[in-house]
Order: structure tokens, then C-alpha cells, then sequence
């Protein structure tokens, strides 16, 4: 059978994510909505706006253009009036170089009034040329140029050539045909209305390009200047279009259109001269606002991110107020669950919540004290356990005897049995420590010196053991019968094992501010799964180390030792076993440093 799936409730949402839609839906959305019409109405109304200023900026550089057009067809008609000028064109004799260069300072003259004026050259219907800048490159007749037939053509009426292409004059500037736009004006005989010559000014490009380089449409929009046959007069470096084609004009309404060019729709706006025959066209991208659009849309978005910050700021700050001491009482219970009994509830609030966390104060305050009282019982009773035992020992009877004992070994001449009889004394001696739990590590040592006199009393040549302790350590506080477990375990489990005698050494160190101890035996060691698992078995819980602890017999003794120094100092402290590189095992102890008596 399919389960069934919980369908979506508004009551499975968190208070703090109610309380923030509610704020949203009521605050911010009817100002973006606000905000957004205005943002449309206003900007159709600056597009439009941004269009009439783009077609006055053209019109005055079709103004400024037209200016130096006159001046090169004013310079034409008083160049076709000069006496001089007529007779060369008409063939007559002139008199020598001298009225040769009469005539080319006359040219000059117009150069030198006028700046942006590149050359002029003025050419008879039989070939001859006069210029004070231009001449032929080849001995081609400059009649069969393309220029002089367009002039030719025209009927004295002077005609803008545009770029010159293919032209066989160069300058002494060497201007090339990109640097340049041509004019050219057929001078005709009011007699016969026969052409005797034409007259060709050349102009400067840079006089347009300082015209209109300075023009911006917007970020990257810019004004270009065609001919009327489409080719491009002036275009900037980085231009967005590369060539206009005429059929385009024709497609929307007057002075606009638009085209999709490379994947970038485009704003063409444009205007004509009629006099130059010339078309300023204003090239843009429509997805970019001019500057008074993108400032308008940007107040209008300042003004819709203001408003949506402070609506998020408010709707944020009221959830979190209302949710957060939930929060803090949910995250305190989950404290609690995983056993930590010493957090509380900070707050002061005089509702519901803050009645709830006092309440929830008052019950961890309780279940403290059942803890404290059930652990004051459970040490009770091992001290109890603890003194009958040493009771039934009778310390001084057996102190006494065992001193009797030694005695008598040492008159009889028994010094090896006299020494063991010490040792067992001291062994005993140090292990009741009347009653105290915690003893000093020098203490230990004694006690772990005396229990291996004992053993190699026993154990002869098979058992040899060094122990360095530094002298400095010896008032740190360590758990009473730390090491004898282990070095029993050393002893049994490792020297007794191998073949041959064995050796077991005791070394400690300060690592990290802790009193690290080692025990290491060169002894049969430990296979690699069992000390995997005597490991897992140190690293469980406290709880549930009696389950655990007799799953090895090797680890009994550790884990005892385990069980005490968790009981004694806590979680951080404890034991682990390693396998030394080629045989044996070194168990390392790790106590916190305490030297207070």
C-alpha cells in the first residue's frame, strides 16, 4: 500500500517565516509594483525626450558640417573668378614661372586662411594641373578620374565626393584617402556652357571627427556621418556598426529605425543635409538607456531597494524578536537531552515564554539535585566498601607481621627473601594509602618499583623493566593503581609469552599541558584486530564499559584502569594501546596536571 504523502500546511511553517511573508506581502510588494510603473512611464516619456535631443545634436552637426562645406565651395567659386585661373584653364599662354607661381600662392593663400582645407588642385579639360599641394603619381591624365567625370557631370554645381578612392594624387603631407574627403565644382565657359576645367578641394577629416567625436548617446552610442551612395565619412574607432545600408531608411518611420545586428538590437537615429547630400545617423543599443533614463531608473531603484532593505531590516527584526526566545528555549532543551544539566534560561520576559523557561529552570533544578543526591549515595557506598575491606586487612596486623618476617629473613641471612618481604610490605603499604583514592606519582612509583621486585623475584632473568621519571613530575596527582594493571598486563600477556627474557619500560613526558605516561614491552605484542578492538573498547562510554571490558581478556586490566581515570578526572583523559614497530605494545596514559596536596 503507498504511503500517503502529507500534503503542504501553513501551520507547518516556523513562526519567524510567518511573520516575515506577512510583512513582505504587505509592505514591499505594493512598492515595487508603485515603482515599477512609474519606472515604465517614466521611461517612455525620457525616450522620447532622448530622441528629439539626439536629432538637435545631429542637426547641429549637420550645421557644422554644411559650414565647412560652404567654405569649400565658396573657396571653389572664388578660385573659378580669378582672371589668372580662366586663361589657364582656357589654354592661354601665361608668362613664365613667375605667373606660374603667382598662381600657387594664390592657392595657398585659401590653405592658409583656411586650416582645414587639406589641397586644392585645379585641372583644364586638356589634362594640365596647377596646386600648391597635389600632384599626379603617374603620367595618367587626371581627366579620366573618377572625381573630374562626377564634377563634370554635376554642371558646375559643386558636388561632395566623400573619401577619394583610387585617385592617382598624392600630397607632399601624404595624406591618405581615410585622412581626407574630397569636394570637386566643374567651372564652365558662360559662353559656349562648354566645362574647361575643375577645381578639387580636399578637407581635413579631423574637422569632422572634432565635431562629432565628442557626441555620446548614452553609454557606447555615437555619431557617424555617410555619403549618399552608403559609404561610411566618419565612424569612431569602436564602432557598433560597420556599414550602413541605404534599403534600411526605408523600412520605419522618419528619421528612426532599428535592426538587429551580430544578436545586439540597435537605435538608428539620423537626419540628412541637403545640402552635402551627407546623413548624421545617432547609433545606440536599445537594452541601453540613455543618461537621464539610467538616472531615473536608478532613483527608482535606490528608492525600491531602500524600501525592500528596510522591509526585510523590520520584518527580520519583528520575527526575531517574537521567535528568538523559542529558539533559545528549543536550543536549551536539546542541551538538556543530550546531558548537559548545567544550562539555564536567561530571559526576563513577563509572557507566556518566559513563564515556560522558568518553569523549565525550576525542573533542571530539580533533576540536579536527584543526580547530585544519587552520586553523593553511589561514593558513599564505595567508601564504605572501601573501609570494610581495609578493615578486614587489618593494615597494622599485617604490617607488623610482615615486618617480623623480614626481620627474621635478614638474622637467618635470607637477604633475597628479606628484600621480597619489603617489597610485599611496601606494596601493600602504598596500595591502601589510608583510604585515599588519589596519591602522588612518586608515590606510584614506588608502588610499581615494589610490585616488580616482587615480579622478577619471580620471573628470575626473563623479566628486566627501567623506569625514567623526571623528579619534576613527581607531586602531580595521578589515580592510586594506575600502572600495576598494565604492567600486569604487560608482564603476563607480553614477557611470559615470548621466547627469551623480555624487558618493559616506564617513561613520562609533558605534552599540551597534560602528564603523559608510557608503558611499552618488547613482548609477544597484540595482533592488529584485537588491538583495534581493545581500542574501541576503551573509547565507549563510561556506561557501558562493564559490557564491554571482558570481551579481552588482554584489556581487563587496562580498561579497569580506563574506567577509573573517566571516573576520577572525565572524558578528556584516558588510555591507549599501540603496537610497537616489530614487536611488542606501548599503552600511553594521558592525566591532567594537579600538583595541589
Amino acid at each position: 500500500m503507498l504511503k500517503k504523502v502529507k500534503s503542504f500546511e501553513i501551520n507547518d511553517l516556523p513562526i519567524r517565516s510567518k511573520i516575515i511573508v506577512l510583512l513582505l506581502v504587505i509592505s514591499i510588494l505594493p512598492s515595487i509594483g508603485f515603482g515599477s510603473l512609474v519606472s515604465i512611464a517614466v521611461d517612455k516619456i525620457i525616450e522620447k525626450q532622448a530622441s528629439e535631443h539626439t536629432l538637435q545634436l545631429i542637426g547641429q552637426a549637420n550645421k557644422s558640417l554644411e559650414s565647412y562645406g560652404e567654405t569649400m565651395q565658396d573657396v571653389s567659386y572664388l578660385i573659378s573668378f580669378n582672371p589668372d585661373i580662366i586663361r589657364f584653364l582656357q589654354g592661354e599662354e601665361y608668362q613664365g614661372s613667375n605667373d606660374n607661381y603667382q598662381l600657387k600662392k594664390f592657392l595657398q593663400g585659401f590653405t592658409t586662411v583656411n586650416p582645414e582645407i587639406a589641397g586644392i588642385l585645379v585641372v583644364n579639360n586638356e589634362g594640365k594641373y596647377l596646386s600648391n599641394e597635389l600632384y599626379p603619381r603617374n603620367i595618367k591624365s587626371l581627366t579620366e578620374e573618377r572625381w573630374y567625370q562626377d564634377a563634370v557631370e554635376n554642371k558646375g554645381i559643386f558636388k561632395f565626393i566623400g573619401h577619394p578612392a583610387d585617385r592617382s594624387l598624392k600630397s607632399h603631407i601624404n595624406y591618405t584617402d581615410n585622412e581626407i574627403v574630397a569636394g570637386a565644382r566643374a567651372i564652365v565657359d558662360p559662353e559656349t556652357e562648354k566645362v574647361i576645367g575643375v577645381v578639387l578641394i580636399d578637407l581635413k577629416l579631423r574637422v569632422i571627427s572634432e565635431i562629432i567625436e565628442d557626441v555620446r548617446l548614452g553609454k557606447s552610442g555615437y555619431l557617424m556621418v555617410i555619403d549618399d551612395e552608403g559609404e561610411v565619412i566618419y565612424s569612431p574607432q569602436e564602432s557598433l556598426v560597420d556599414r550602413i545600408q541605404l534599403n534600411w531608411f526605408k523600412e520605419d518611420s522618419p528619421n528612426s529605425f532599428s535592426k538587429k545586428i551580430d544578436g545586439k538590437n540597435m537605435q538608428f537615429i539620423y537626419r540628412k543635409s541637403p545640402f552635402t547630400n551627407w546623413t548624421t545617423i545617432g547609433v545606440f543599443s536599445t537594452t541601453e538607456s540613455v543618461m537621464e533614463v539610467r538616472q531615473v531608473n536608478f532613483y527608482v531603484i535606490s528608492f525600491l531597494f531602500i524600501v525592500f532593505a528596510f522591509g526585510i531590516g523590520a520584518s527580520y527584526y519583528l520575527s526575531y524578536s517574537m521567535s528568538r526566545p523559542i529558539n533559545q528555549l528549543n536550543r536549551i532543551m536539546k542541551k538538556v537531552e543530550s546531558g548537559d544539566l548545567s544550562t539555564r534560561y536567561r530571559g526576563n520576559r513577563a509572557d507566556e515564554i518566559g513563564m515556560l523557561g522558568r518553569s523549565f529552570n525550576t525542573m533542571i533544578e530539580q533533576i540536579n539535585k536527584l543526580i547530585s543526591l544519587m552520586q553523593i549515595q553511589g561514593r558513599q557506598k564505595r567508601e564504605a566498601e572501601l573501609q570494610a575491606l581495609q578493615a578486614h586487612i587489618k593494615p597494622h596486623f599485617l604490617y607488623n607481621t610482615l615486618d617480623t618476617i623480614n626481620w627474621m629473613s635478614r638474622k637467618k641471612g635470607a637477604l633475597d627473601v628479606a628484600e621480597l618481604v619489603e617489597s610485599l610490605s611496601q606494596l601493600f603499604r602504598i596500595g591502601l594509602s589510608k583510604g585515599n583514592d588519589i596519591i602522588s606519582l612518586e608515590n606510584e612509583i614506588e608502588h610499581i618499583y615494589s610490585y616488580l621486585k616482587i615480579q622478577t623475584a619471580r620471573y628470575k632473568d626473563k623479566l628486566n623493566y627501567s623506569i625514567s621519571i623526571n623528579p619534576e613530575l613527581n607531586n602531580i596527582k595521578v589515580v592510586k593503581l594506575v600502572l600495576q594493571p598494565i604492567v600486569e598486563n604487560a608482564i603476563y600477556h607480553g614477557i611470559k609469552e615470548r621466547r627469551g627474557p623480555g624487558y618493559i619500560t616506564i617513561t613520562s613526558e609533558v605534552a599540551e599541558g597534560n602528564l603523559v605516561i608510557y608503558v611499552k614491552d618488547d613482548g609477544v605484542g597484540i595482533p592488529e584486530e584485537r588491538l583495534c578492538r581493545l581500542n574501541e573498547s576503551l573509547a565507549v562510554s563510561f556506561d557501558s564499559l562493564e559490557e564491554t571490558r571482558n570481551r579481552e581478556a588482554i584489556g581487563y586490566g587496562v580498561m579497569n584502569v580506563q574506567a577509573r581515570i573517566k571516573l576520577t578526572f572525565g572524558d578528556p583523559y584516558g588510555i591507549s594501546v599501540e603496537s610497537v614497530q616489530g614487536r611488542g605494545t606501548m599503552v600511553k596514559i594521558l592525566l591532567p596536571i594537579n600538583t595541589e596536596q
